[in-house]
């Protein structure tokens, strides 16, 4: 294999730690060329016959910009590398058969990008990844932190890589020296044990790099927009909030989601029609010219100039109703949507319009969020949060990242007095709002401070 592109200082510090062992962990932040850095590691080992073949597994939503990052980076080569989505390994009995026949035929080096994606041990795509690892003595595993969530994170991630590091052959012997659980809650995690000793067996095979500490990119401006619901709206809010606050039992979490989402879909303009013990089943309260969500969003694009602007959505709905408004007052050819029903090809033509002539880039950020350079735009609108702030930063770096030349503009669109309010301060200090909620409930034990919280309010002292 022959690359045509140069390393980056920081770059070329990581393939120096790595380049002289079989394994190895690239925690690289979005944005500093963890792809570019591991063709690196691939291309030394395939130039000495070490391997002859990559096995290059990723979200299936950034295939083909994985493609595209390859053939931009690879002079000579390229087809030795296949390109396979992690998702796709928990379901296609073919495909399993297939990788394994590979990789138990030829000397193949695995590759697990944005390998966060395993970190359940229990999942089927996960063990199936580890079936194939054990066949590949050299295996690279990519990701922008090493923990998105908690330590329990590093077991399957380096289960794949080899066992011996961390030392546990199994989750259970792992858990029972570093994880403590919650007595009152099952399966919630009160303390993790030990982490000095994780930290040091994974520091030899490990290297981190920070945006900050190698790129200098300009700045993020953040900006919130607020508006009110109708009379009307926050009526049912107020109703809905009422009717799952009454059935919230706070040792089931399913309960806190099912008020979340409840309140949340009101926010996007729908009445909730079922009944709080089944699935939520919703009507939409308006039309999408009449919306008030909606309106403020026209209204806040109107101000922007026309610049090429990413929208970032929780629901489905919400894409598609945006989609409608935006044709009309701005034409079908300058929108473009990229969501999970959406097939590989049409994803592919959204990103490719985008590129050209279309302003408008409407996604779901768990779809979109991975893997997509589209660093040519520097506006930004998330219509709606979730309370996920590892994806949220993934999302951010699809434009602020290596290629940027100007300040990102970052705007949230928030309804006042709601849940809105309470996800936007729970995402500006990196909290997870269910951790928030719960905190609340035991601080404040009645439910009056509850309605509070949901409505935004600020915590009591």
């Amino acid at each position: 294999m022959i690359l045509k592109t140069e390393l980056l200082h920081h770059q070329h510090t990581a393939v120096e730690k790595l380049q002289h062992i079989k394994i190895g962990a690239l925690y690289m932040e979005m944005g500093t060329g963890k792809t570019r850095t591991a063709l690196e590691l691939i291309a030394r080992r395939l130039e000495v016959e070490k391997v002859d073949f990559v096995l290059w597994l990723c979200p299936c939503s950034v295939k083909s910009t994985i493609k595209k990052e390859l053939e931009k980076h690879i002079d000579t080569g390229v087809e030795l590398i296949r390109i396979e989505g992690i998702e796709s390994l928990s379901s296609s009995t073919r495909l399993n058969c297939e990788l394994l026949q590979l990789v138990q035929s030829k000397k193949v080096y695995l590759v697990v990008d944005e390998s966060n994606l395993v970190k359940n041990h229990r999942a089927q795509r996960t063990i199936n990844i580890e079936r194939l690892a054990e066949y590949c003595k050299y295996k690279l595993i990519l990701n922008g932190t090493p923990i998105s969530k908690c330590e329990k994170d590093l077991f399957a991630q380096w289960y794949i890589l080899d066992w011996r590091v961390l030392g546990y052959k199994s989750f259970w012997s792992f858990e029972a020296n570093h994880l403590e659980y919650d007595e009152r809650i099952p399966g919630r995690i009160s303390r993790v044990l030990n982490v000095d000793y994780l930290v040091k067996k994974i520091a030899p095979y490990t290297h981190q790099v920070k945006k900050s500490e190698c790129l200098q990119l300009p700045k993020k401006k953040y900006k919130e927009v607020g508006y009110s619901l109708t009379d009307y709206q926050r009526e049912h809010y107020e109703e809905v909030k009422e009717t799952f606050l009454f059935e919230l039992d706070e040792m089931k979490p399913s309960t806190i989601y099912r008020l979340f989402t409840a309140c949340q879909q009101v926010i996007s303009g729908n009445k909730v029609i079922s009944k709080v013990e089944d699935p939520i089943k919703t009507l939409p309260m308006f039309s999408n010219q009449t919306n008030p969500r909606i309106l403020e969003l026209l209204n806040n694009i109107g101000n922007a100039n026309l610049e090429k602007t990413i929208i970032w959505c929780k629901y489905t709905k919400e894409i598609k109703d945006i989609n409608t408004a935006l044709e009309i007052n701005y034409g079908p050819e300058s929108v473009v949507n990229f969501y999970g029903d959406l097939s590989k090809k049409e994803r592919f033509e959204s990103i490719n319009k985008f590129t050209g002539d279309a302003k408008f880039f409407i996604a779901n950020k768990t779809c979109a969020g991975y893997g997509l350079n589209l660093q040519f735009c520097n506006n930004m609108i998330y219509y709606s949060n979730d309370w996920d702030w590892a994806t949220r930063a993934q999302s951010e770096d699809r434009v602020h990242r290596l290629g940027q030349e100007r300040e990102v503009q970052i705007t949230d669109m928030f309804a006042h007095r709601t849940l809105d309010e309470r996800i936007l301060k729970c995402l500006n200090k990196k909290e997870k709002l269910v951790d928030s909620f719960k905190k609340s409930i035991e601080k404040f034990k009645t439910k009056e401070n509850i309605r509070g919280w949901l409505d935004g309010g600020e915590d009591l002292q």
